[in-house]
């Protein structure tokens, strides 16, 4: 039974393995871009898989930020995974030991969770663990090729591989910046939030990885008070 369940999740996250794969490329390239190592690059992904926390990481560790601002950075970025985890946790039954659970914490990526949460009846730990190996093979297997890829290729094309991070952001933030104007609203504020630690002095003197943690906390909290999530009376 478990093995099927295993067989099972592993072809489910075939497509997540794709998506990764591209995404991870990307990332892998833009690491050897800034100097990192191709076994770093690797290593990254292999005790991460967070790709929006990779990003951010790679840009702080560019702009040589301290350790405190690395760890402010990724908690902001990262802190949906605790609510997802929270939610994880309930879905899987009480055979589910502590080990289990801890293992898919680790695999407990945006793609992985959905996969688990739209699965029919009980979710085992062995789907949710065969989900998230194939994805974690297709990050970690991107970032390799990317960052081998961009070791042999000339520095103007390394350097130019940096445009592929805002190309990301831009594909998938637009369109729903378009359909939703919370969304339109909290990336344009954003935007001049950055624009002000960029240009203003005295707010320029702050360090890049400080400036993305207020940026983020200071354009969501806005947006928390503008439009209000309304909650669901029970009847």
């Amino acid at each position: 039974m478990k093995r099927k369940e295993y067989i099972a999740g592993l072809k489910a996250g075939i497509p997540v393995c794709v998506g990764y794969f591209s995404v991870s490329f990307g990332f892998g390239a833009m690491a050897v871009s800034q100097e990192l190592s191709v076994w770093y690059a690797i290593l990254i992904s292999a005790t991460n898989l967070t790709s929006a926390g990779q990003f951010a990481g790679l840009t702080v560790i560019a702009a040589g930020a301290t350790l405190l601002e690395m760890a402010l950075t990724q908690i902001v970025i990262n802190s949906r995974y605790a609510l997802m985890s929270l939610a994880l946790g309930q879905r899987f039954g009480p055979s589910v030991g502590t080990g289990k659970r801890l293992a898919a914490a680790f695999f407990n990526t945006d793609e992985v969770f959905a996969l688990g949460m739209a699965r029919q009846g009980e979710l085992t730990a062995a789907f949710f663990l065969g989900a998230g190996t194939v994805a974690a093979i297709g990050w970690i297997g991107g970032t390799a090729m990317g960052a081998l890829a961009g070791s042999v290729l000339p520095s103007e094309v390394r350097a130019a591989l940096g445009v592929m991070l805002y190309g990301m952001f831009i594909a998938i933030v637009v369109p729903q910046a378009r359909q939703e104007k919370p969304m339109l609203v909290c990336m344009l504020l954003a935007l001049v939030f950055s624009c002000l630690f960029a240009w203003v002095p005295g707010l320029n003197a702050v360090s890049a990885g400080l400036a993305v943690v207020l940026c983020t906390v200071a354009a969501a909290a806005i947006c928390a008070v503008l439009f209000p999530v309304e909650r669901e009376v029970a009847e």
